[in-house]
């Protein structure tokens, strides 16, 4: 009898195609279901078609952090980092150490609110740059708000001017808790000197929210505007940030 050659598709396969201890799962990826993907479309359609204003936080802050879970269902995170930082702007301003806090935060997703922030930084700081600050007033308001108002302690910068009163430096001299930051009037006075300035705006904010001075406030002017006048640098205002408004030491007659 002749003996038929086995097919190659019937002899016995390798051991190791089957050696089920060593195997490892292997996720298949998965597609979003379809009435999110659909209400994510709907979210990106609207943002496209009106902007920001016509979206809620919890939907701004969807399909940003969308972006780094694009086939996760990110309300329960949205929800819960509202619950935490009351709104959208506290969100993307909050730090590092924090965010990282919230149940269901990782890293990459951190990152992405801080990208946000940095950008909304860079635009209002755009604004105020090569032209002088005094004519462009609301522009550096805007700017200290983006800057400052969220912050949830008392951080203090000092806007240093050229002759033609354009920004040379913004510099942070100093952090401090939620309701006092230790400022020293000659750290201020020698950094203007290393820079060349000829004015200063000092811009400092209250997490409170209130941006009335406290006497320490006023006090810590005074010695700032007094030590730049022995140097022939004028002091042009302090502004004190809150959650959604200002006071202007100038305007307000404290100086």
């Amino acid at each position: 009898m002749t003996k038929i050659p086995s097919s190659p598709e019937f002899r016995e396969m390798p051991q190791w195609l089957f050696d089920l201890d060593d195997a490892r799962p292997v996720q298949m990826p998965t597609r979003l279901p379809s009435f999110l993907r659909n209400h994510r479309r709907d979210l990106r359609d609207r943002f496209a078609m009106a902007g920001a204003v016509a979206m809620q936080d919890s939907e701004l802050l969807e399909l940003v952090i969308s972006r780094a879970l694009p086939r996760a269902d990110v309300a329960p995170l949205v929800e819960r980092l509202l619950q935490t930082f009351n709104d959208y702007n506290s969100v993307i301003s909050a730090p590092m150490i924090r965010l990282l806090k919230v149940d269901g935060m990782d890293a990459e997703i951190a990152q992405e609110l801080k990208i946000i922030e940095a950008s909304a930084h860079r635009l209002a700081r755009a604004r105020i740059l090569e032209q002088p600050i005094i004519s462009s007033w609301d522009a550096l308001v805007d700017y200290c708000h983006t800057v400052l108002a969220h912050g949830d302690i008392e951080q203090f910068h000092v806007l240093y001017l050229d002759r033609k009163n354009r920004l040379i430096a913004d510099e942070a001299l100093a952090r401090g808790t939620v309701d006092h930051v230790p400022v020293y009037p000659r750290e201020v006075i020698k950094r203007a000197l290393e820079v060349n300035a000829s004015a200063l705006i000092l811009v400092h904010n209250h997490p409170s929210g209130d941006p009335t001075p406290s006497d320490a406030d006023i006090t810590m002017t005074n010695q700032i505007r007094d030590a730049a006048e022995t140097m022939d640098i004028k002091l042009h205002d302090h502004l004190i940030v809150g959650k959604s408004t200002e006071l202007s030491f100038r305007s307000a007659g404290y100086l």
